[in-house]
């Protein structure tokens, strides 16, 4: 995927130049990984573009930041209102925003510690991860043959850029395999989560989907669906799962802020079968609610 250019990304307070926003090779987030970052999604709504959850995206980013002991220098106040003026001076009405904080140029090393801290954010317009078909009529998964990290290796609680090495090598596989995308099992052998979506499965009318202590990254939309569940009445469990329950599921689904929420088709050649009735219900009040229809939510909201 090319990345269309805008004209400014936000860089350690300053909005430059798309092409002027460079970094040093020797930065050290570059040789070990050593940032955090977050991905949301600023929506079109008829009044004007929206956030979705901003401040909590910030404020899991200054947490990512904070247990890998780096100071973003700003407050969450401060890099909320980057987000917005870096859209602003865009003029994009929807787009995909990327607000990261990483080791920077200046020391060598395992010990990140001695390298200076920068903060960028950036936004383009970006189309649903999976595809807009996808939506509709749902994706093709694989179980992977790569595990998902350990939560006491690289922890899930920290969005840090190094740590989805195998998140890519899972994508990789499963795009080999001819899936769209790929389902992750954590080292217990537990249905963990996809390269960069939680996933929920739909059982006699019940929704099920794996506990953050089976290793998952706390989705904010997965916070999101759960809450507009419960909203509507369905029963919401958080536990853990094995593979063959995926087999059997009524319904399917992953999310995130990239993915949005795209129904799962099959999973290794299993049919699941075509979008069900609770997750078009929930797909349905998702889209809904972004685009600032939904009023028991518009507090999700942060206008631009």
């Amino acid at each position: 995927m090319s990345l269309p250019k805008v004209d400014k990304i936000w860089m350690d307070g300053a909005l430059v130049d798309w092409d002027a926003a460079q970094v040093h090779v020797l930065t050290h987030a570059l040789h070990y990984g050593s940032g955090v970052f977050e991905g949301i999604r600023c929506y079109e709504t008829v009044d004007g573009p929206a956030v979705f959850r901003l401040t909590e995206h910030i404020q899991r980013l200054e947490s990512s930041g904070a247990m890998l002991l780096m100071d973003m220098k700003y407050s969450v106040e401060d890099l909320v209102q980057a987000v917005k003026d870096t859209i602003s001076v865009n003029k994009l009405a929807s787009c995909y925003v990327r607000p990261m904080v990483f080791r920077g140029y200046g020391a060598m090393g395992l010990d990140p510690t001695p390298a200076p801290v920068n903060v960028i954010v950036a936004a383009w317009p970006w189309g649903t991860y999976l595809g807009e078909d996808a939506l509709e009529n749902g994706v093709a998964v694989g179980v992977s043959s790569w595990r998902q990290r350990g939560i006491n290796a690289t922890p899930p609680a920290i969005k840090a850029s190094g740590q989805y090495l195998n998140s890519s090598l899972a994508r990789v596989e499963a795009n080999q395999n001819g899936y769209a995308e790929a389902i992750l099992l954590n080292e217990d052998g537990k249905v963990c989560e996809g390269t960069g979506e939680n996933i929920f499965i739909v059982k006699r009318g019940a929704l099920y989907t794996p506990p953050v202590s089976d290793g998952i990254l706390e989705g904010i939309t997965r916070d999101s669906l759960m809450k507009i569940a419960r909203d509507k009445g369905y029963e919401v469990t958080e536990r853990s799962m094995v593979r063959t329950e995926l087999y059997g599921a009524d319904e399917m689904f992953m999310c995130g802020t990239a993915a949005e929420v795209v129904p799962i088709r099959s999973v290794d050649s299993r049919e699941i079968g075509d979008m069900g009735p609770i997750t078009r219900d929930l797909q349905e009040t998702f889209f809904s609610m972004v685009e600032g229809k939904e009023p028991a939510y518009e507090s999700w909201l942060e206008r631009v």
